[in-house]
This record gives C-alpha cells, sequence and structure tokens, in this order.
C-alpha cells in the first residue's frame, strides 16, 4: 500500500509539471521554427476563442484528475472514510483527457490552416501521468477490497 501511496502522491507533482511541458510543435514553415504548445498555453488559447469549450476542458482535464489524485491521497493517509471511493473512482471517470487532446486538436487546427504540428516529448509525460493515474485508482480498489 505504501508504493500505491507515494506513486499517488507524486502524480500531485507530476500532473502540473506535465502541463507546462511542450506536447505539440506547430508552424506554418518549418524552417523558420515551430511553436510549442503546452497544456497550459493550449488551455489559455482555448480562453481566449471559446471560453464554454475551456471551462468544460478545464474541468475534465485538470479539476477532475487533481480532485481524484487528492480523495486518493487522503484515503490512502487514513484522512477519508473509504466508503469514498466509488465517489473517487466516479471523478476518475470524469477526468477525461482525450477531451483535452482533442479540444488542442481542433485549436490547432483552426489556427495553424496548413500548418506542421508534431508531437512533442510534453505528450508522453502528460500520458504516462494519466495512465499512472489509472494505475494507482486501479490498485487502490483493489487493495481496499
Amino acid at each position: 500500500m505504501a508504493g500505491v501511496a507515494a506513486a499517488n502522491l507524486a502524480l500531485l507533482v507530476l500532473f502540473p509539471w506535465s502541463w507546462f511541458q511542450p506536447v505539440l510543435r506547430s508552424g506554418l514553415f518549418p524552417v523558420l521554427g515551430l511553436t510549442e504548445m503546452s497544456v497550459v498555453s493550449g488551455l489559455q488559447a482555448l480562453w481566449r476563442s471559446d471560453p464554454a469549450l475551456a471551462l468544460i476542458v478545464t474541468a475534465f482535464a485538470v479539476f477532475a484528475p487533481m480532485l481524484k489524485t487528492l480523495g486518493l491521497a487522503l484515503l490512502h493517509a487514513g484522512l477519508l472514510d473509504r466508503r469514498t471511493l466509488p465517489a473517487l473512482q466516479a471523478l476518475g471517470k470524469l477526468a477525461m483527457a482525450d477531451v483535452f487532446l482533442i479540444a488542442l486538436g481542433i485549436l490547432v487546427i483552426r489556427g495553424a490552416g496548413y500548418a506542421t504540428v508534431e508531437v512533442a516529448w510534453g505528450l508522453y509525460a502528460f500520458a504516462a501521468c494519466v495512465l499512472a493515474a489509472l494505475a494507482v485508482s486501479l490498485a487502490t480498489a483493489w487493495l481496499w477490497r
């Protein structure tokens, strides 16, 4: 159980860290250089162009995973009743990182037109955090049964 709790605590740092790493590089002429986009810069651009979509994406891609991770940390520390685990699992289902990635893709396509788009290493860091959060959640549920 200690390993699962430690991995969950690491996610409290790694999730925000991954949001600032470059997930995409895009530009019209790669020779002139590509502009890097992170989760945070993508959300900022989304807030400027479509606040309603930005609110949904921010809730599901940022707040839901962090609330679930914080809830699991409290559960692991014995500060939250284990009967809250189904609610945390439901919150995890709302934490849809793919919604953010789709919205980010829409934003890039809208803004870039005939642009070059490359995946940057931060996308892998973000995806690893999402997969680690899933693993922690599954391990917690398995250990508490």
